[in-house]
């Protein structure tokens, strides 16, 4: 940092502008104390009344000043921490939009390169094969990235379309990821709903999938292991169903478990982050968590051995009786 601009820190301004608060406010009452000696000493050398001399408001105003200085004080303070947030969220947008031109420039110049290939060489059906699977790979990435603008602006202007429904998640869950088994080649995602209540919850299916794409997307793509793995549990807890999501991936610092779900942050320093994305993934999972009056929680027993994710969500109750029941004897 610049030596001639430390001076000007927001910390150091803040501190400087405290002290002198409250240097002041100590001045004022020892300059009045000392006043009030004085003053008590004419009194008493010169035998006059010392109601008419000493005023007994004066503590009161020194009072008042007191915690006037201190609602000041406070003012201050939560300018500051507000001021601090909005820098750190300027410049997680500035790593968000350097990282998300990085996401889309790559697989824009990977495809104009296969093109220009294609343009100026004749090539052999297998090397068209091979380099046609590696552009449908970039579109996907692609795809994949303006989705989830896409979703942000319409979770976060609740634009999103789509009813909520009374559905088992299970029900969905599975069927998700049967649809898009293509999006998971190489890696296994096993699903289990072994000795459960059914539970139905008050769920917008197309959110709900997004909720899905993102955790497992996230399960795959931060993950060293030959074969990327995702057990998902599902639990009945009464009034509430648990849903774990466990991979095998990198795992996490515990002072990263919370983090990860704000908006545009991403796990390290940028030199060290060995897998760029966008940083907006977990938060809407997060968002969509909530807007199903749900929660999402984040553990890790460390980096590299995996990270469980845990969704609750409520259970509707109906007519009385609640919508986690057991199924019913075929």
């Amino acid at each position: 940092m610049d030596r001639t601009k430390w001076f000007f820190h927001p910390l150091l301004i803040l501190v400087f502008s405290i002290l002198a608060l409250a240097v002041s406010l100590f001045l004022y009452i020892y300059w009045y104390l000392e006043a009030s000696a004085g003053l008590k000493a004419i009194v008493r050398r010169f035998n006059l009344d010392a109601h008419q001399v000493l005023s007994l408001d004066t503590w009161v105003v020194i009072l008042v000043l007191s915690i006037l200085v201190g609602i000041i004080l406070m003012g201050i303070f939560i300018i500051f921490v507000y001021n601090l947030k909005t820098l750190q969220l300027f410049r997680m947008q500035h790593n968000f939009i350097n990282n998300f031109t990085h996401e889309l420039k790559t697989p824009v110049t990977s495809l104009k390169l296969y093109l220009e290939t294609f343009s100026r060489h004749e090539l052999s059906r297998q090397d068209r094969m091979k380099y046609l699977q590696y552009m449908i790979v970039d579109v996907g990435r692609l795809s994949d990235n303006i989705s989830r603008i896409l979703n942000l602006a319409k979770i976060e202007s609740k634009s999103y379309k789509g009813e909520f429904l009374l559905k088992d998640p299970a029900d969905i869950i599975e069927q998700f990821y049967k649809n898009n088994a293509h999006l998971f080649q190489g890696c296994r995602i096993h699903v289990d709903r072994a000795v459960r209540r059914e539970c139905r919850c008050r769920l917008n299916p197309s959110l709900f999938e997004m909720l899905l794409m993102n955790i497992s997307t996230n399960a795959v793509t931060y993950n060293d292991a030959e074969t990327p793995t995702l057990d998902i549990s599902i639990e009945d807890g009464g009034k509430k169903i648990y849903i774990r999501f466990k991979d095998n991936g990198k795992g996490l610092e515990k002072t990263e478990t919370r983090r990860i779900f704000r908006k545009f942050y991403q796990v390290g320093r940028p030199e060290d982050r060995t897998a760029r994305g966008s940083g907006i993934g977990l938060y809407l999972v997060d968002q969509v968590a909530r807007i199903h009056k749900g929660k999402i929680a984040a553990d890790s027993r460390g980096p590299g051995r995996g990270t469980t994710f845990t969704l609750s969500l409520p259970c509707k109750t109906g007519d009385g009786d609640a919508s986690c029941r057991r199924p019913s004897p075929d």
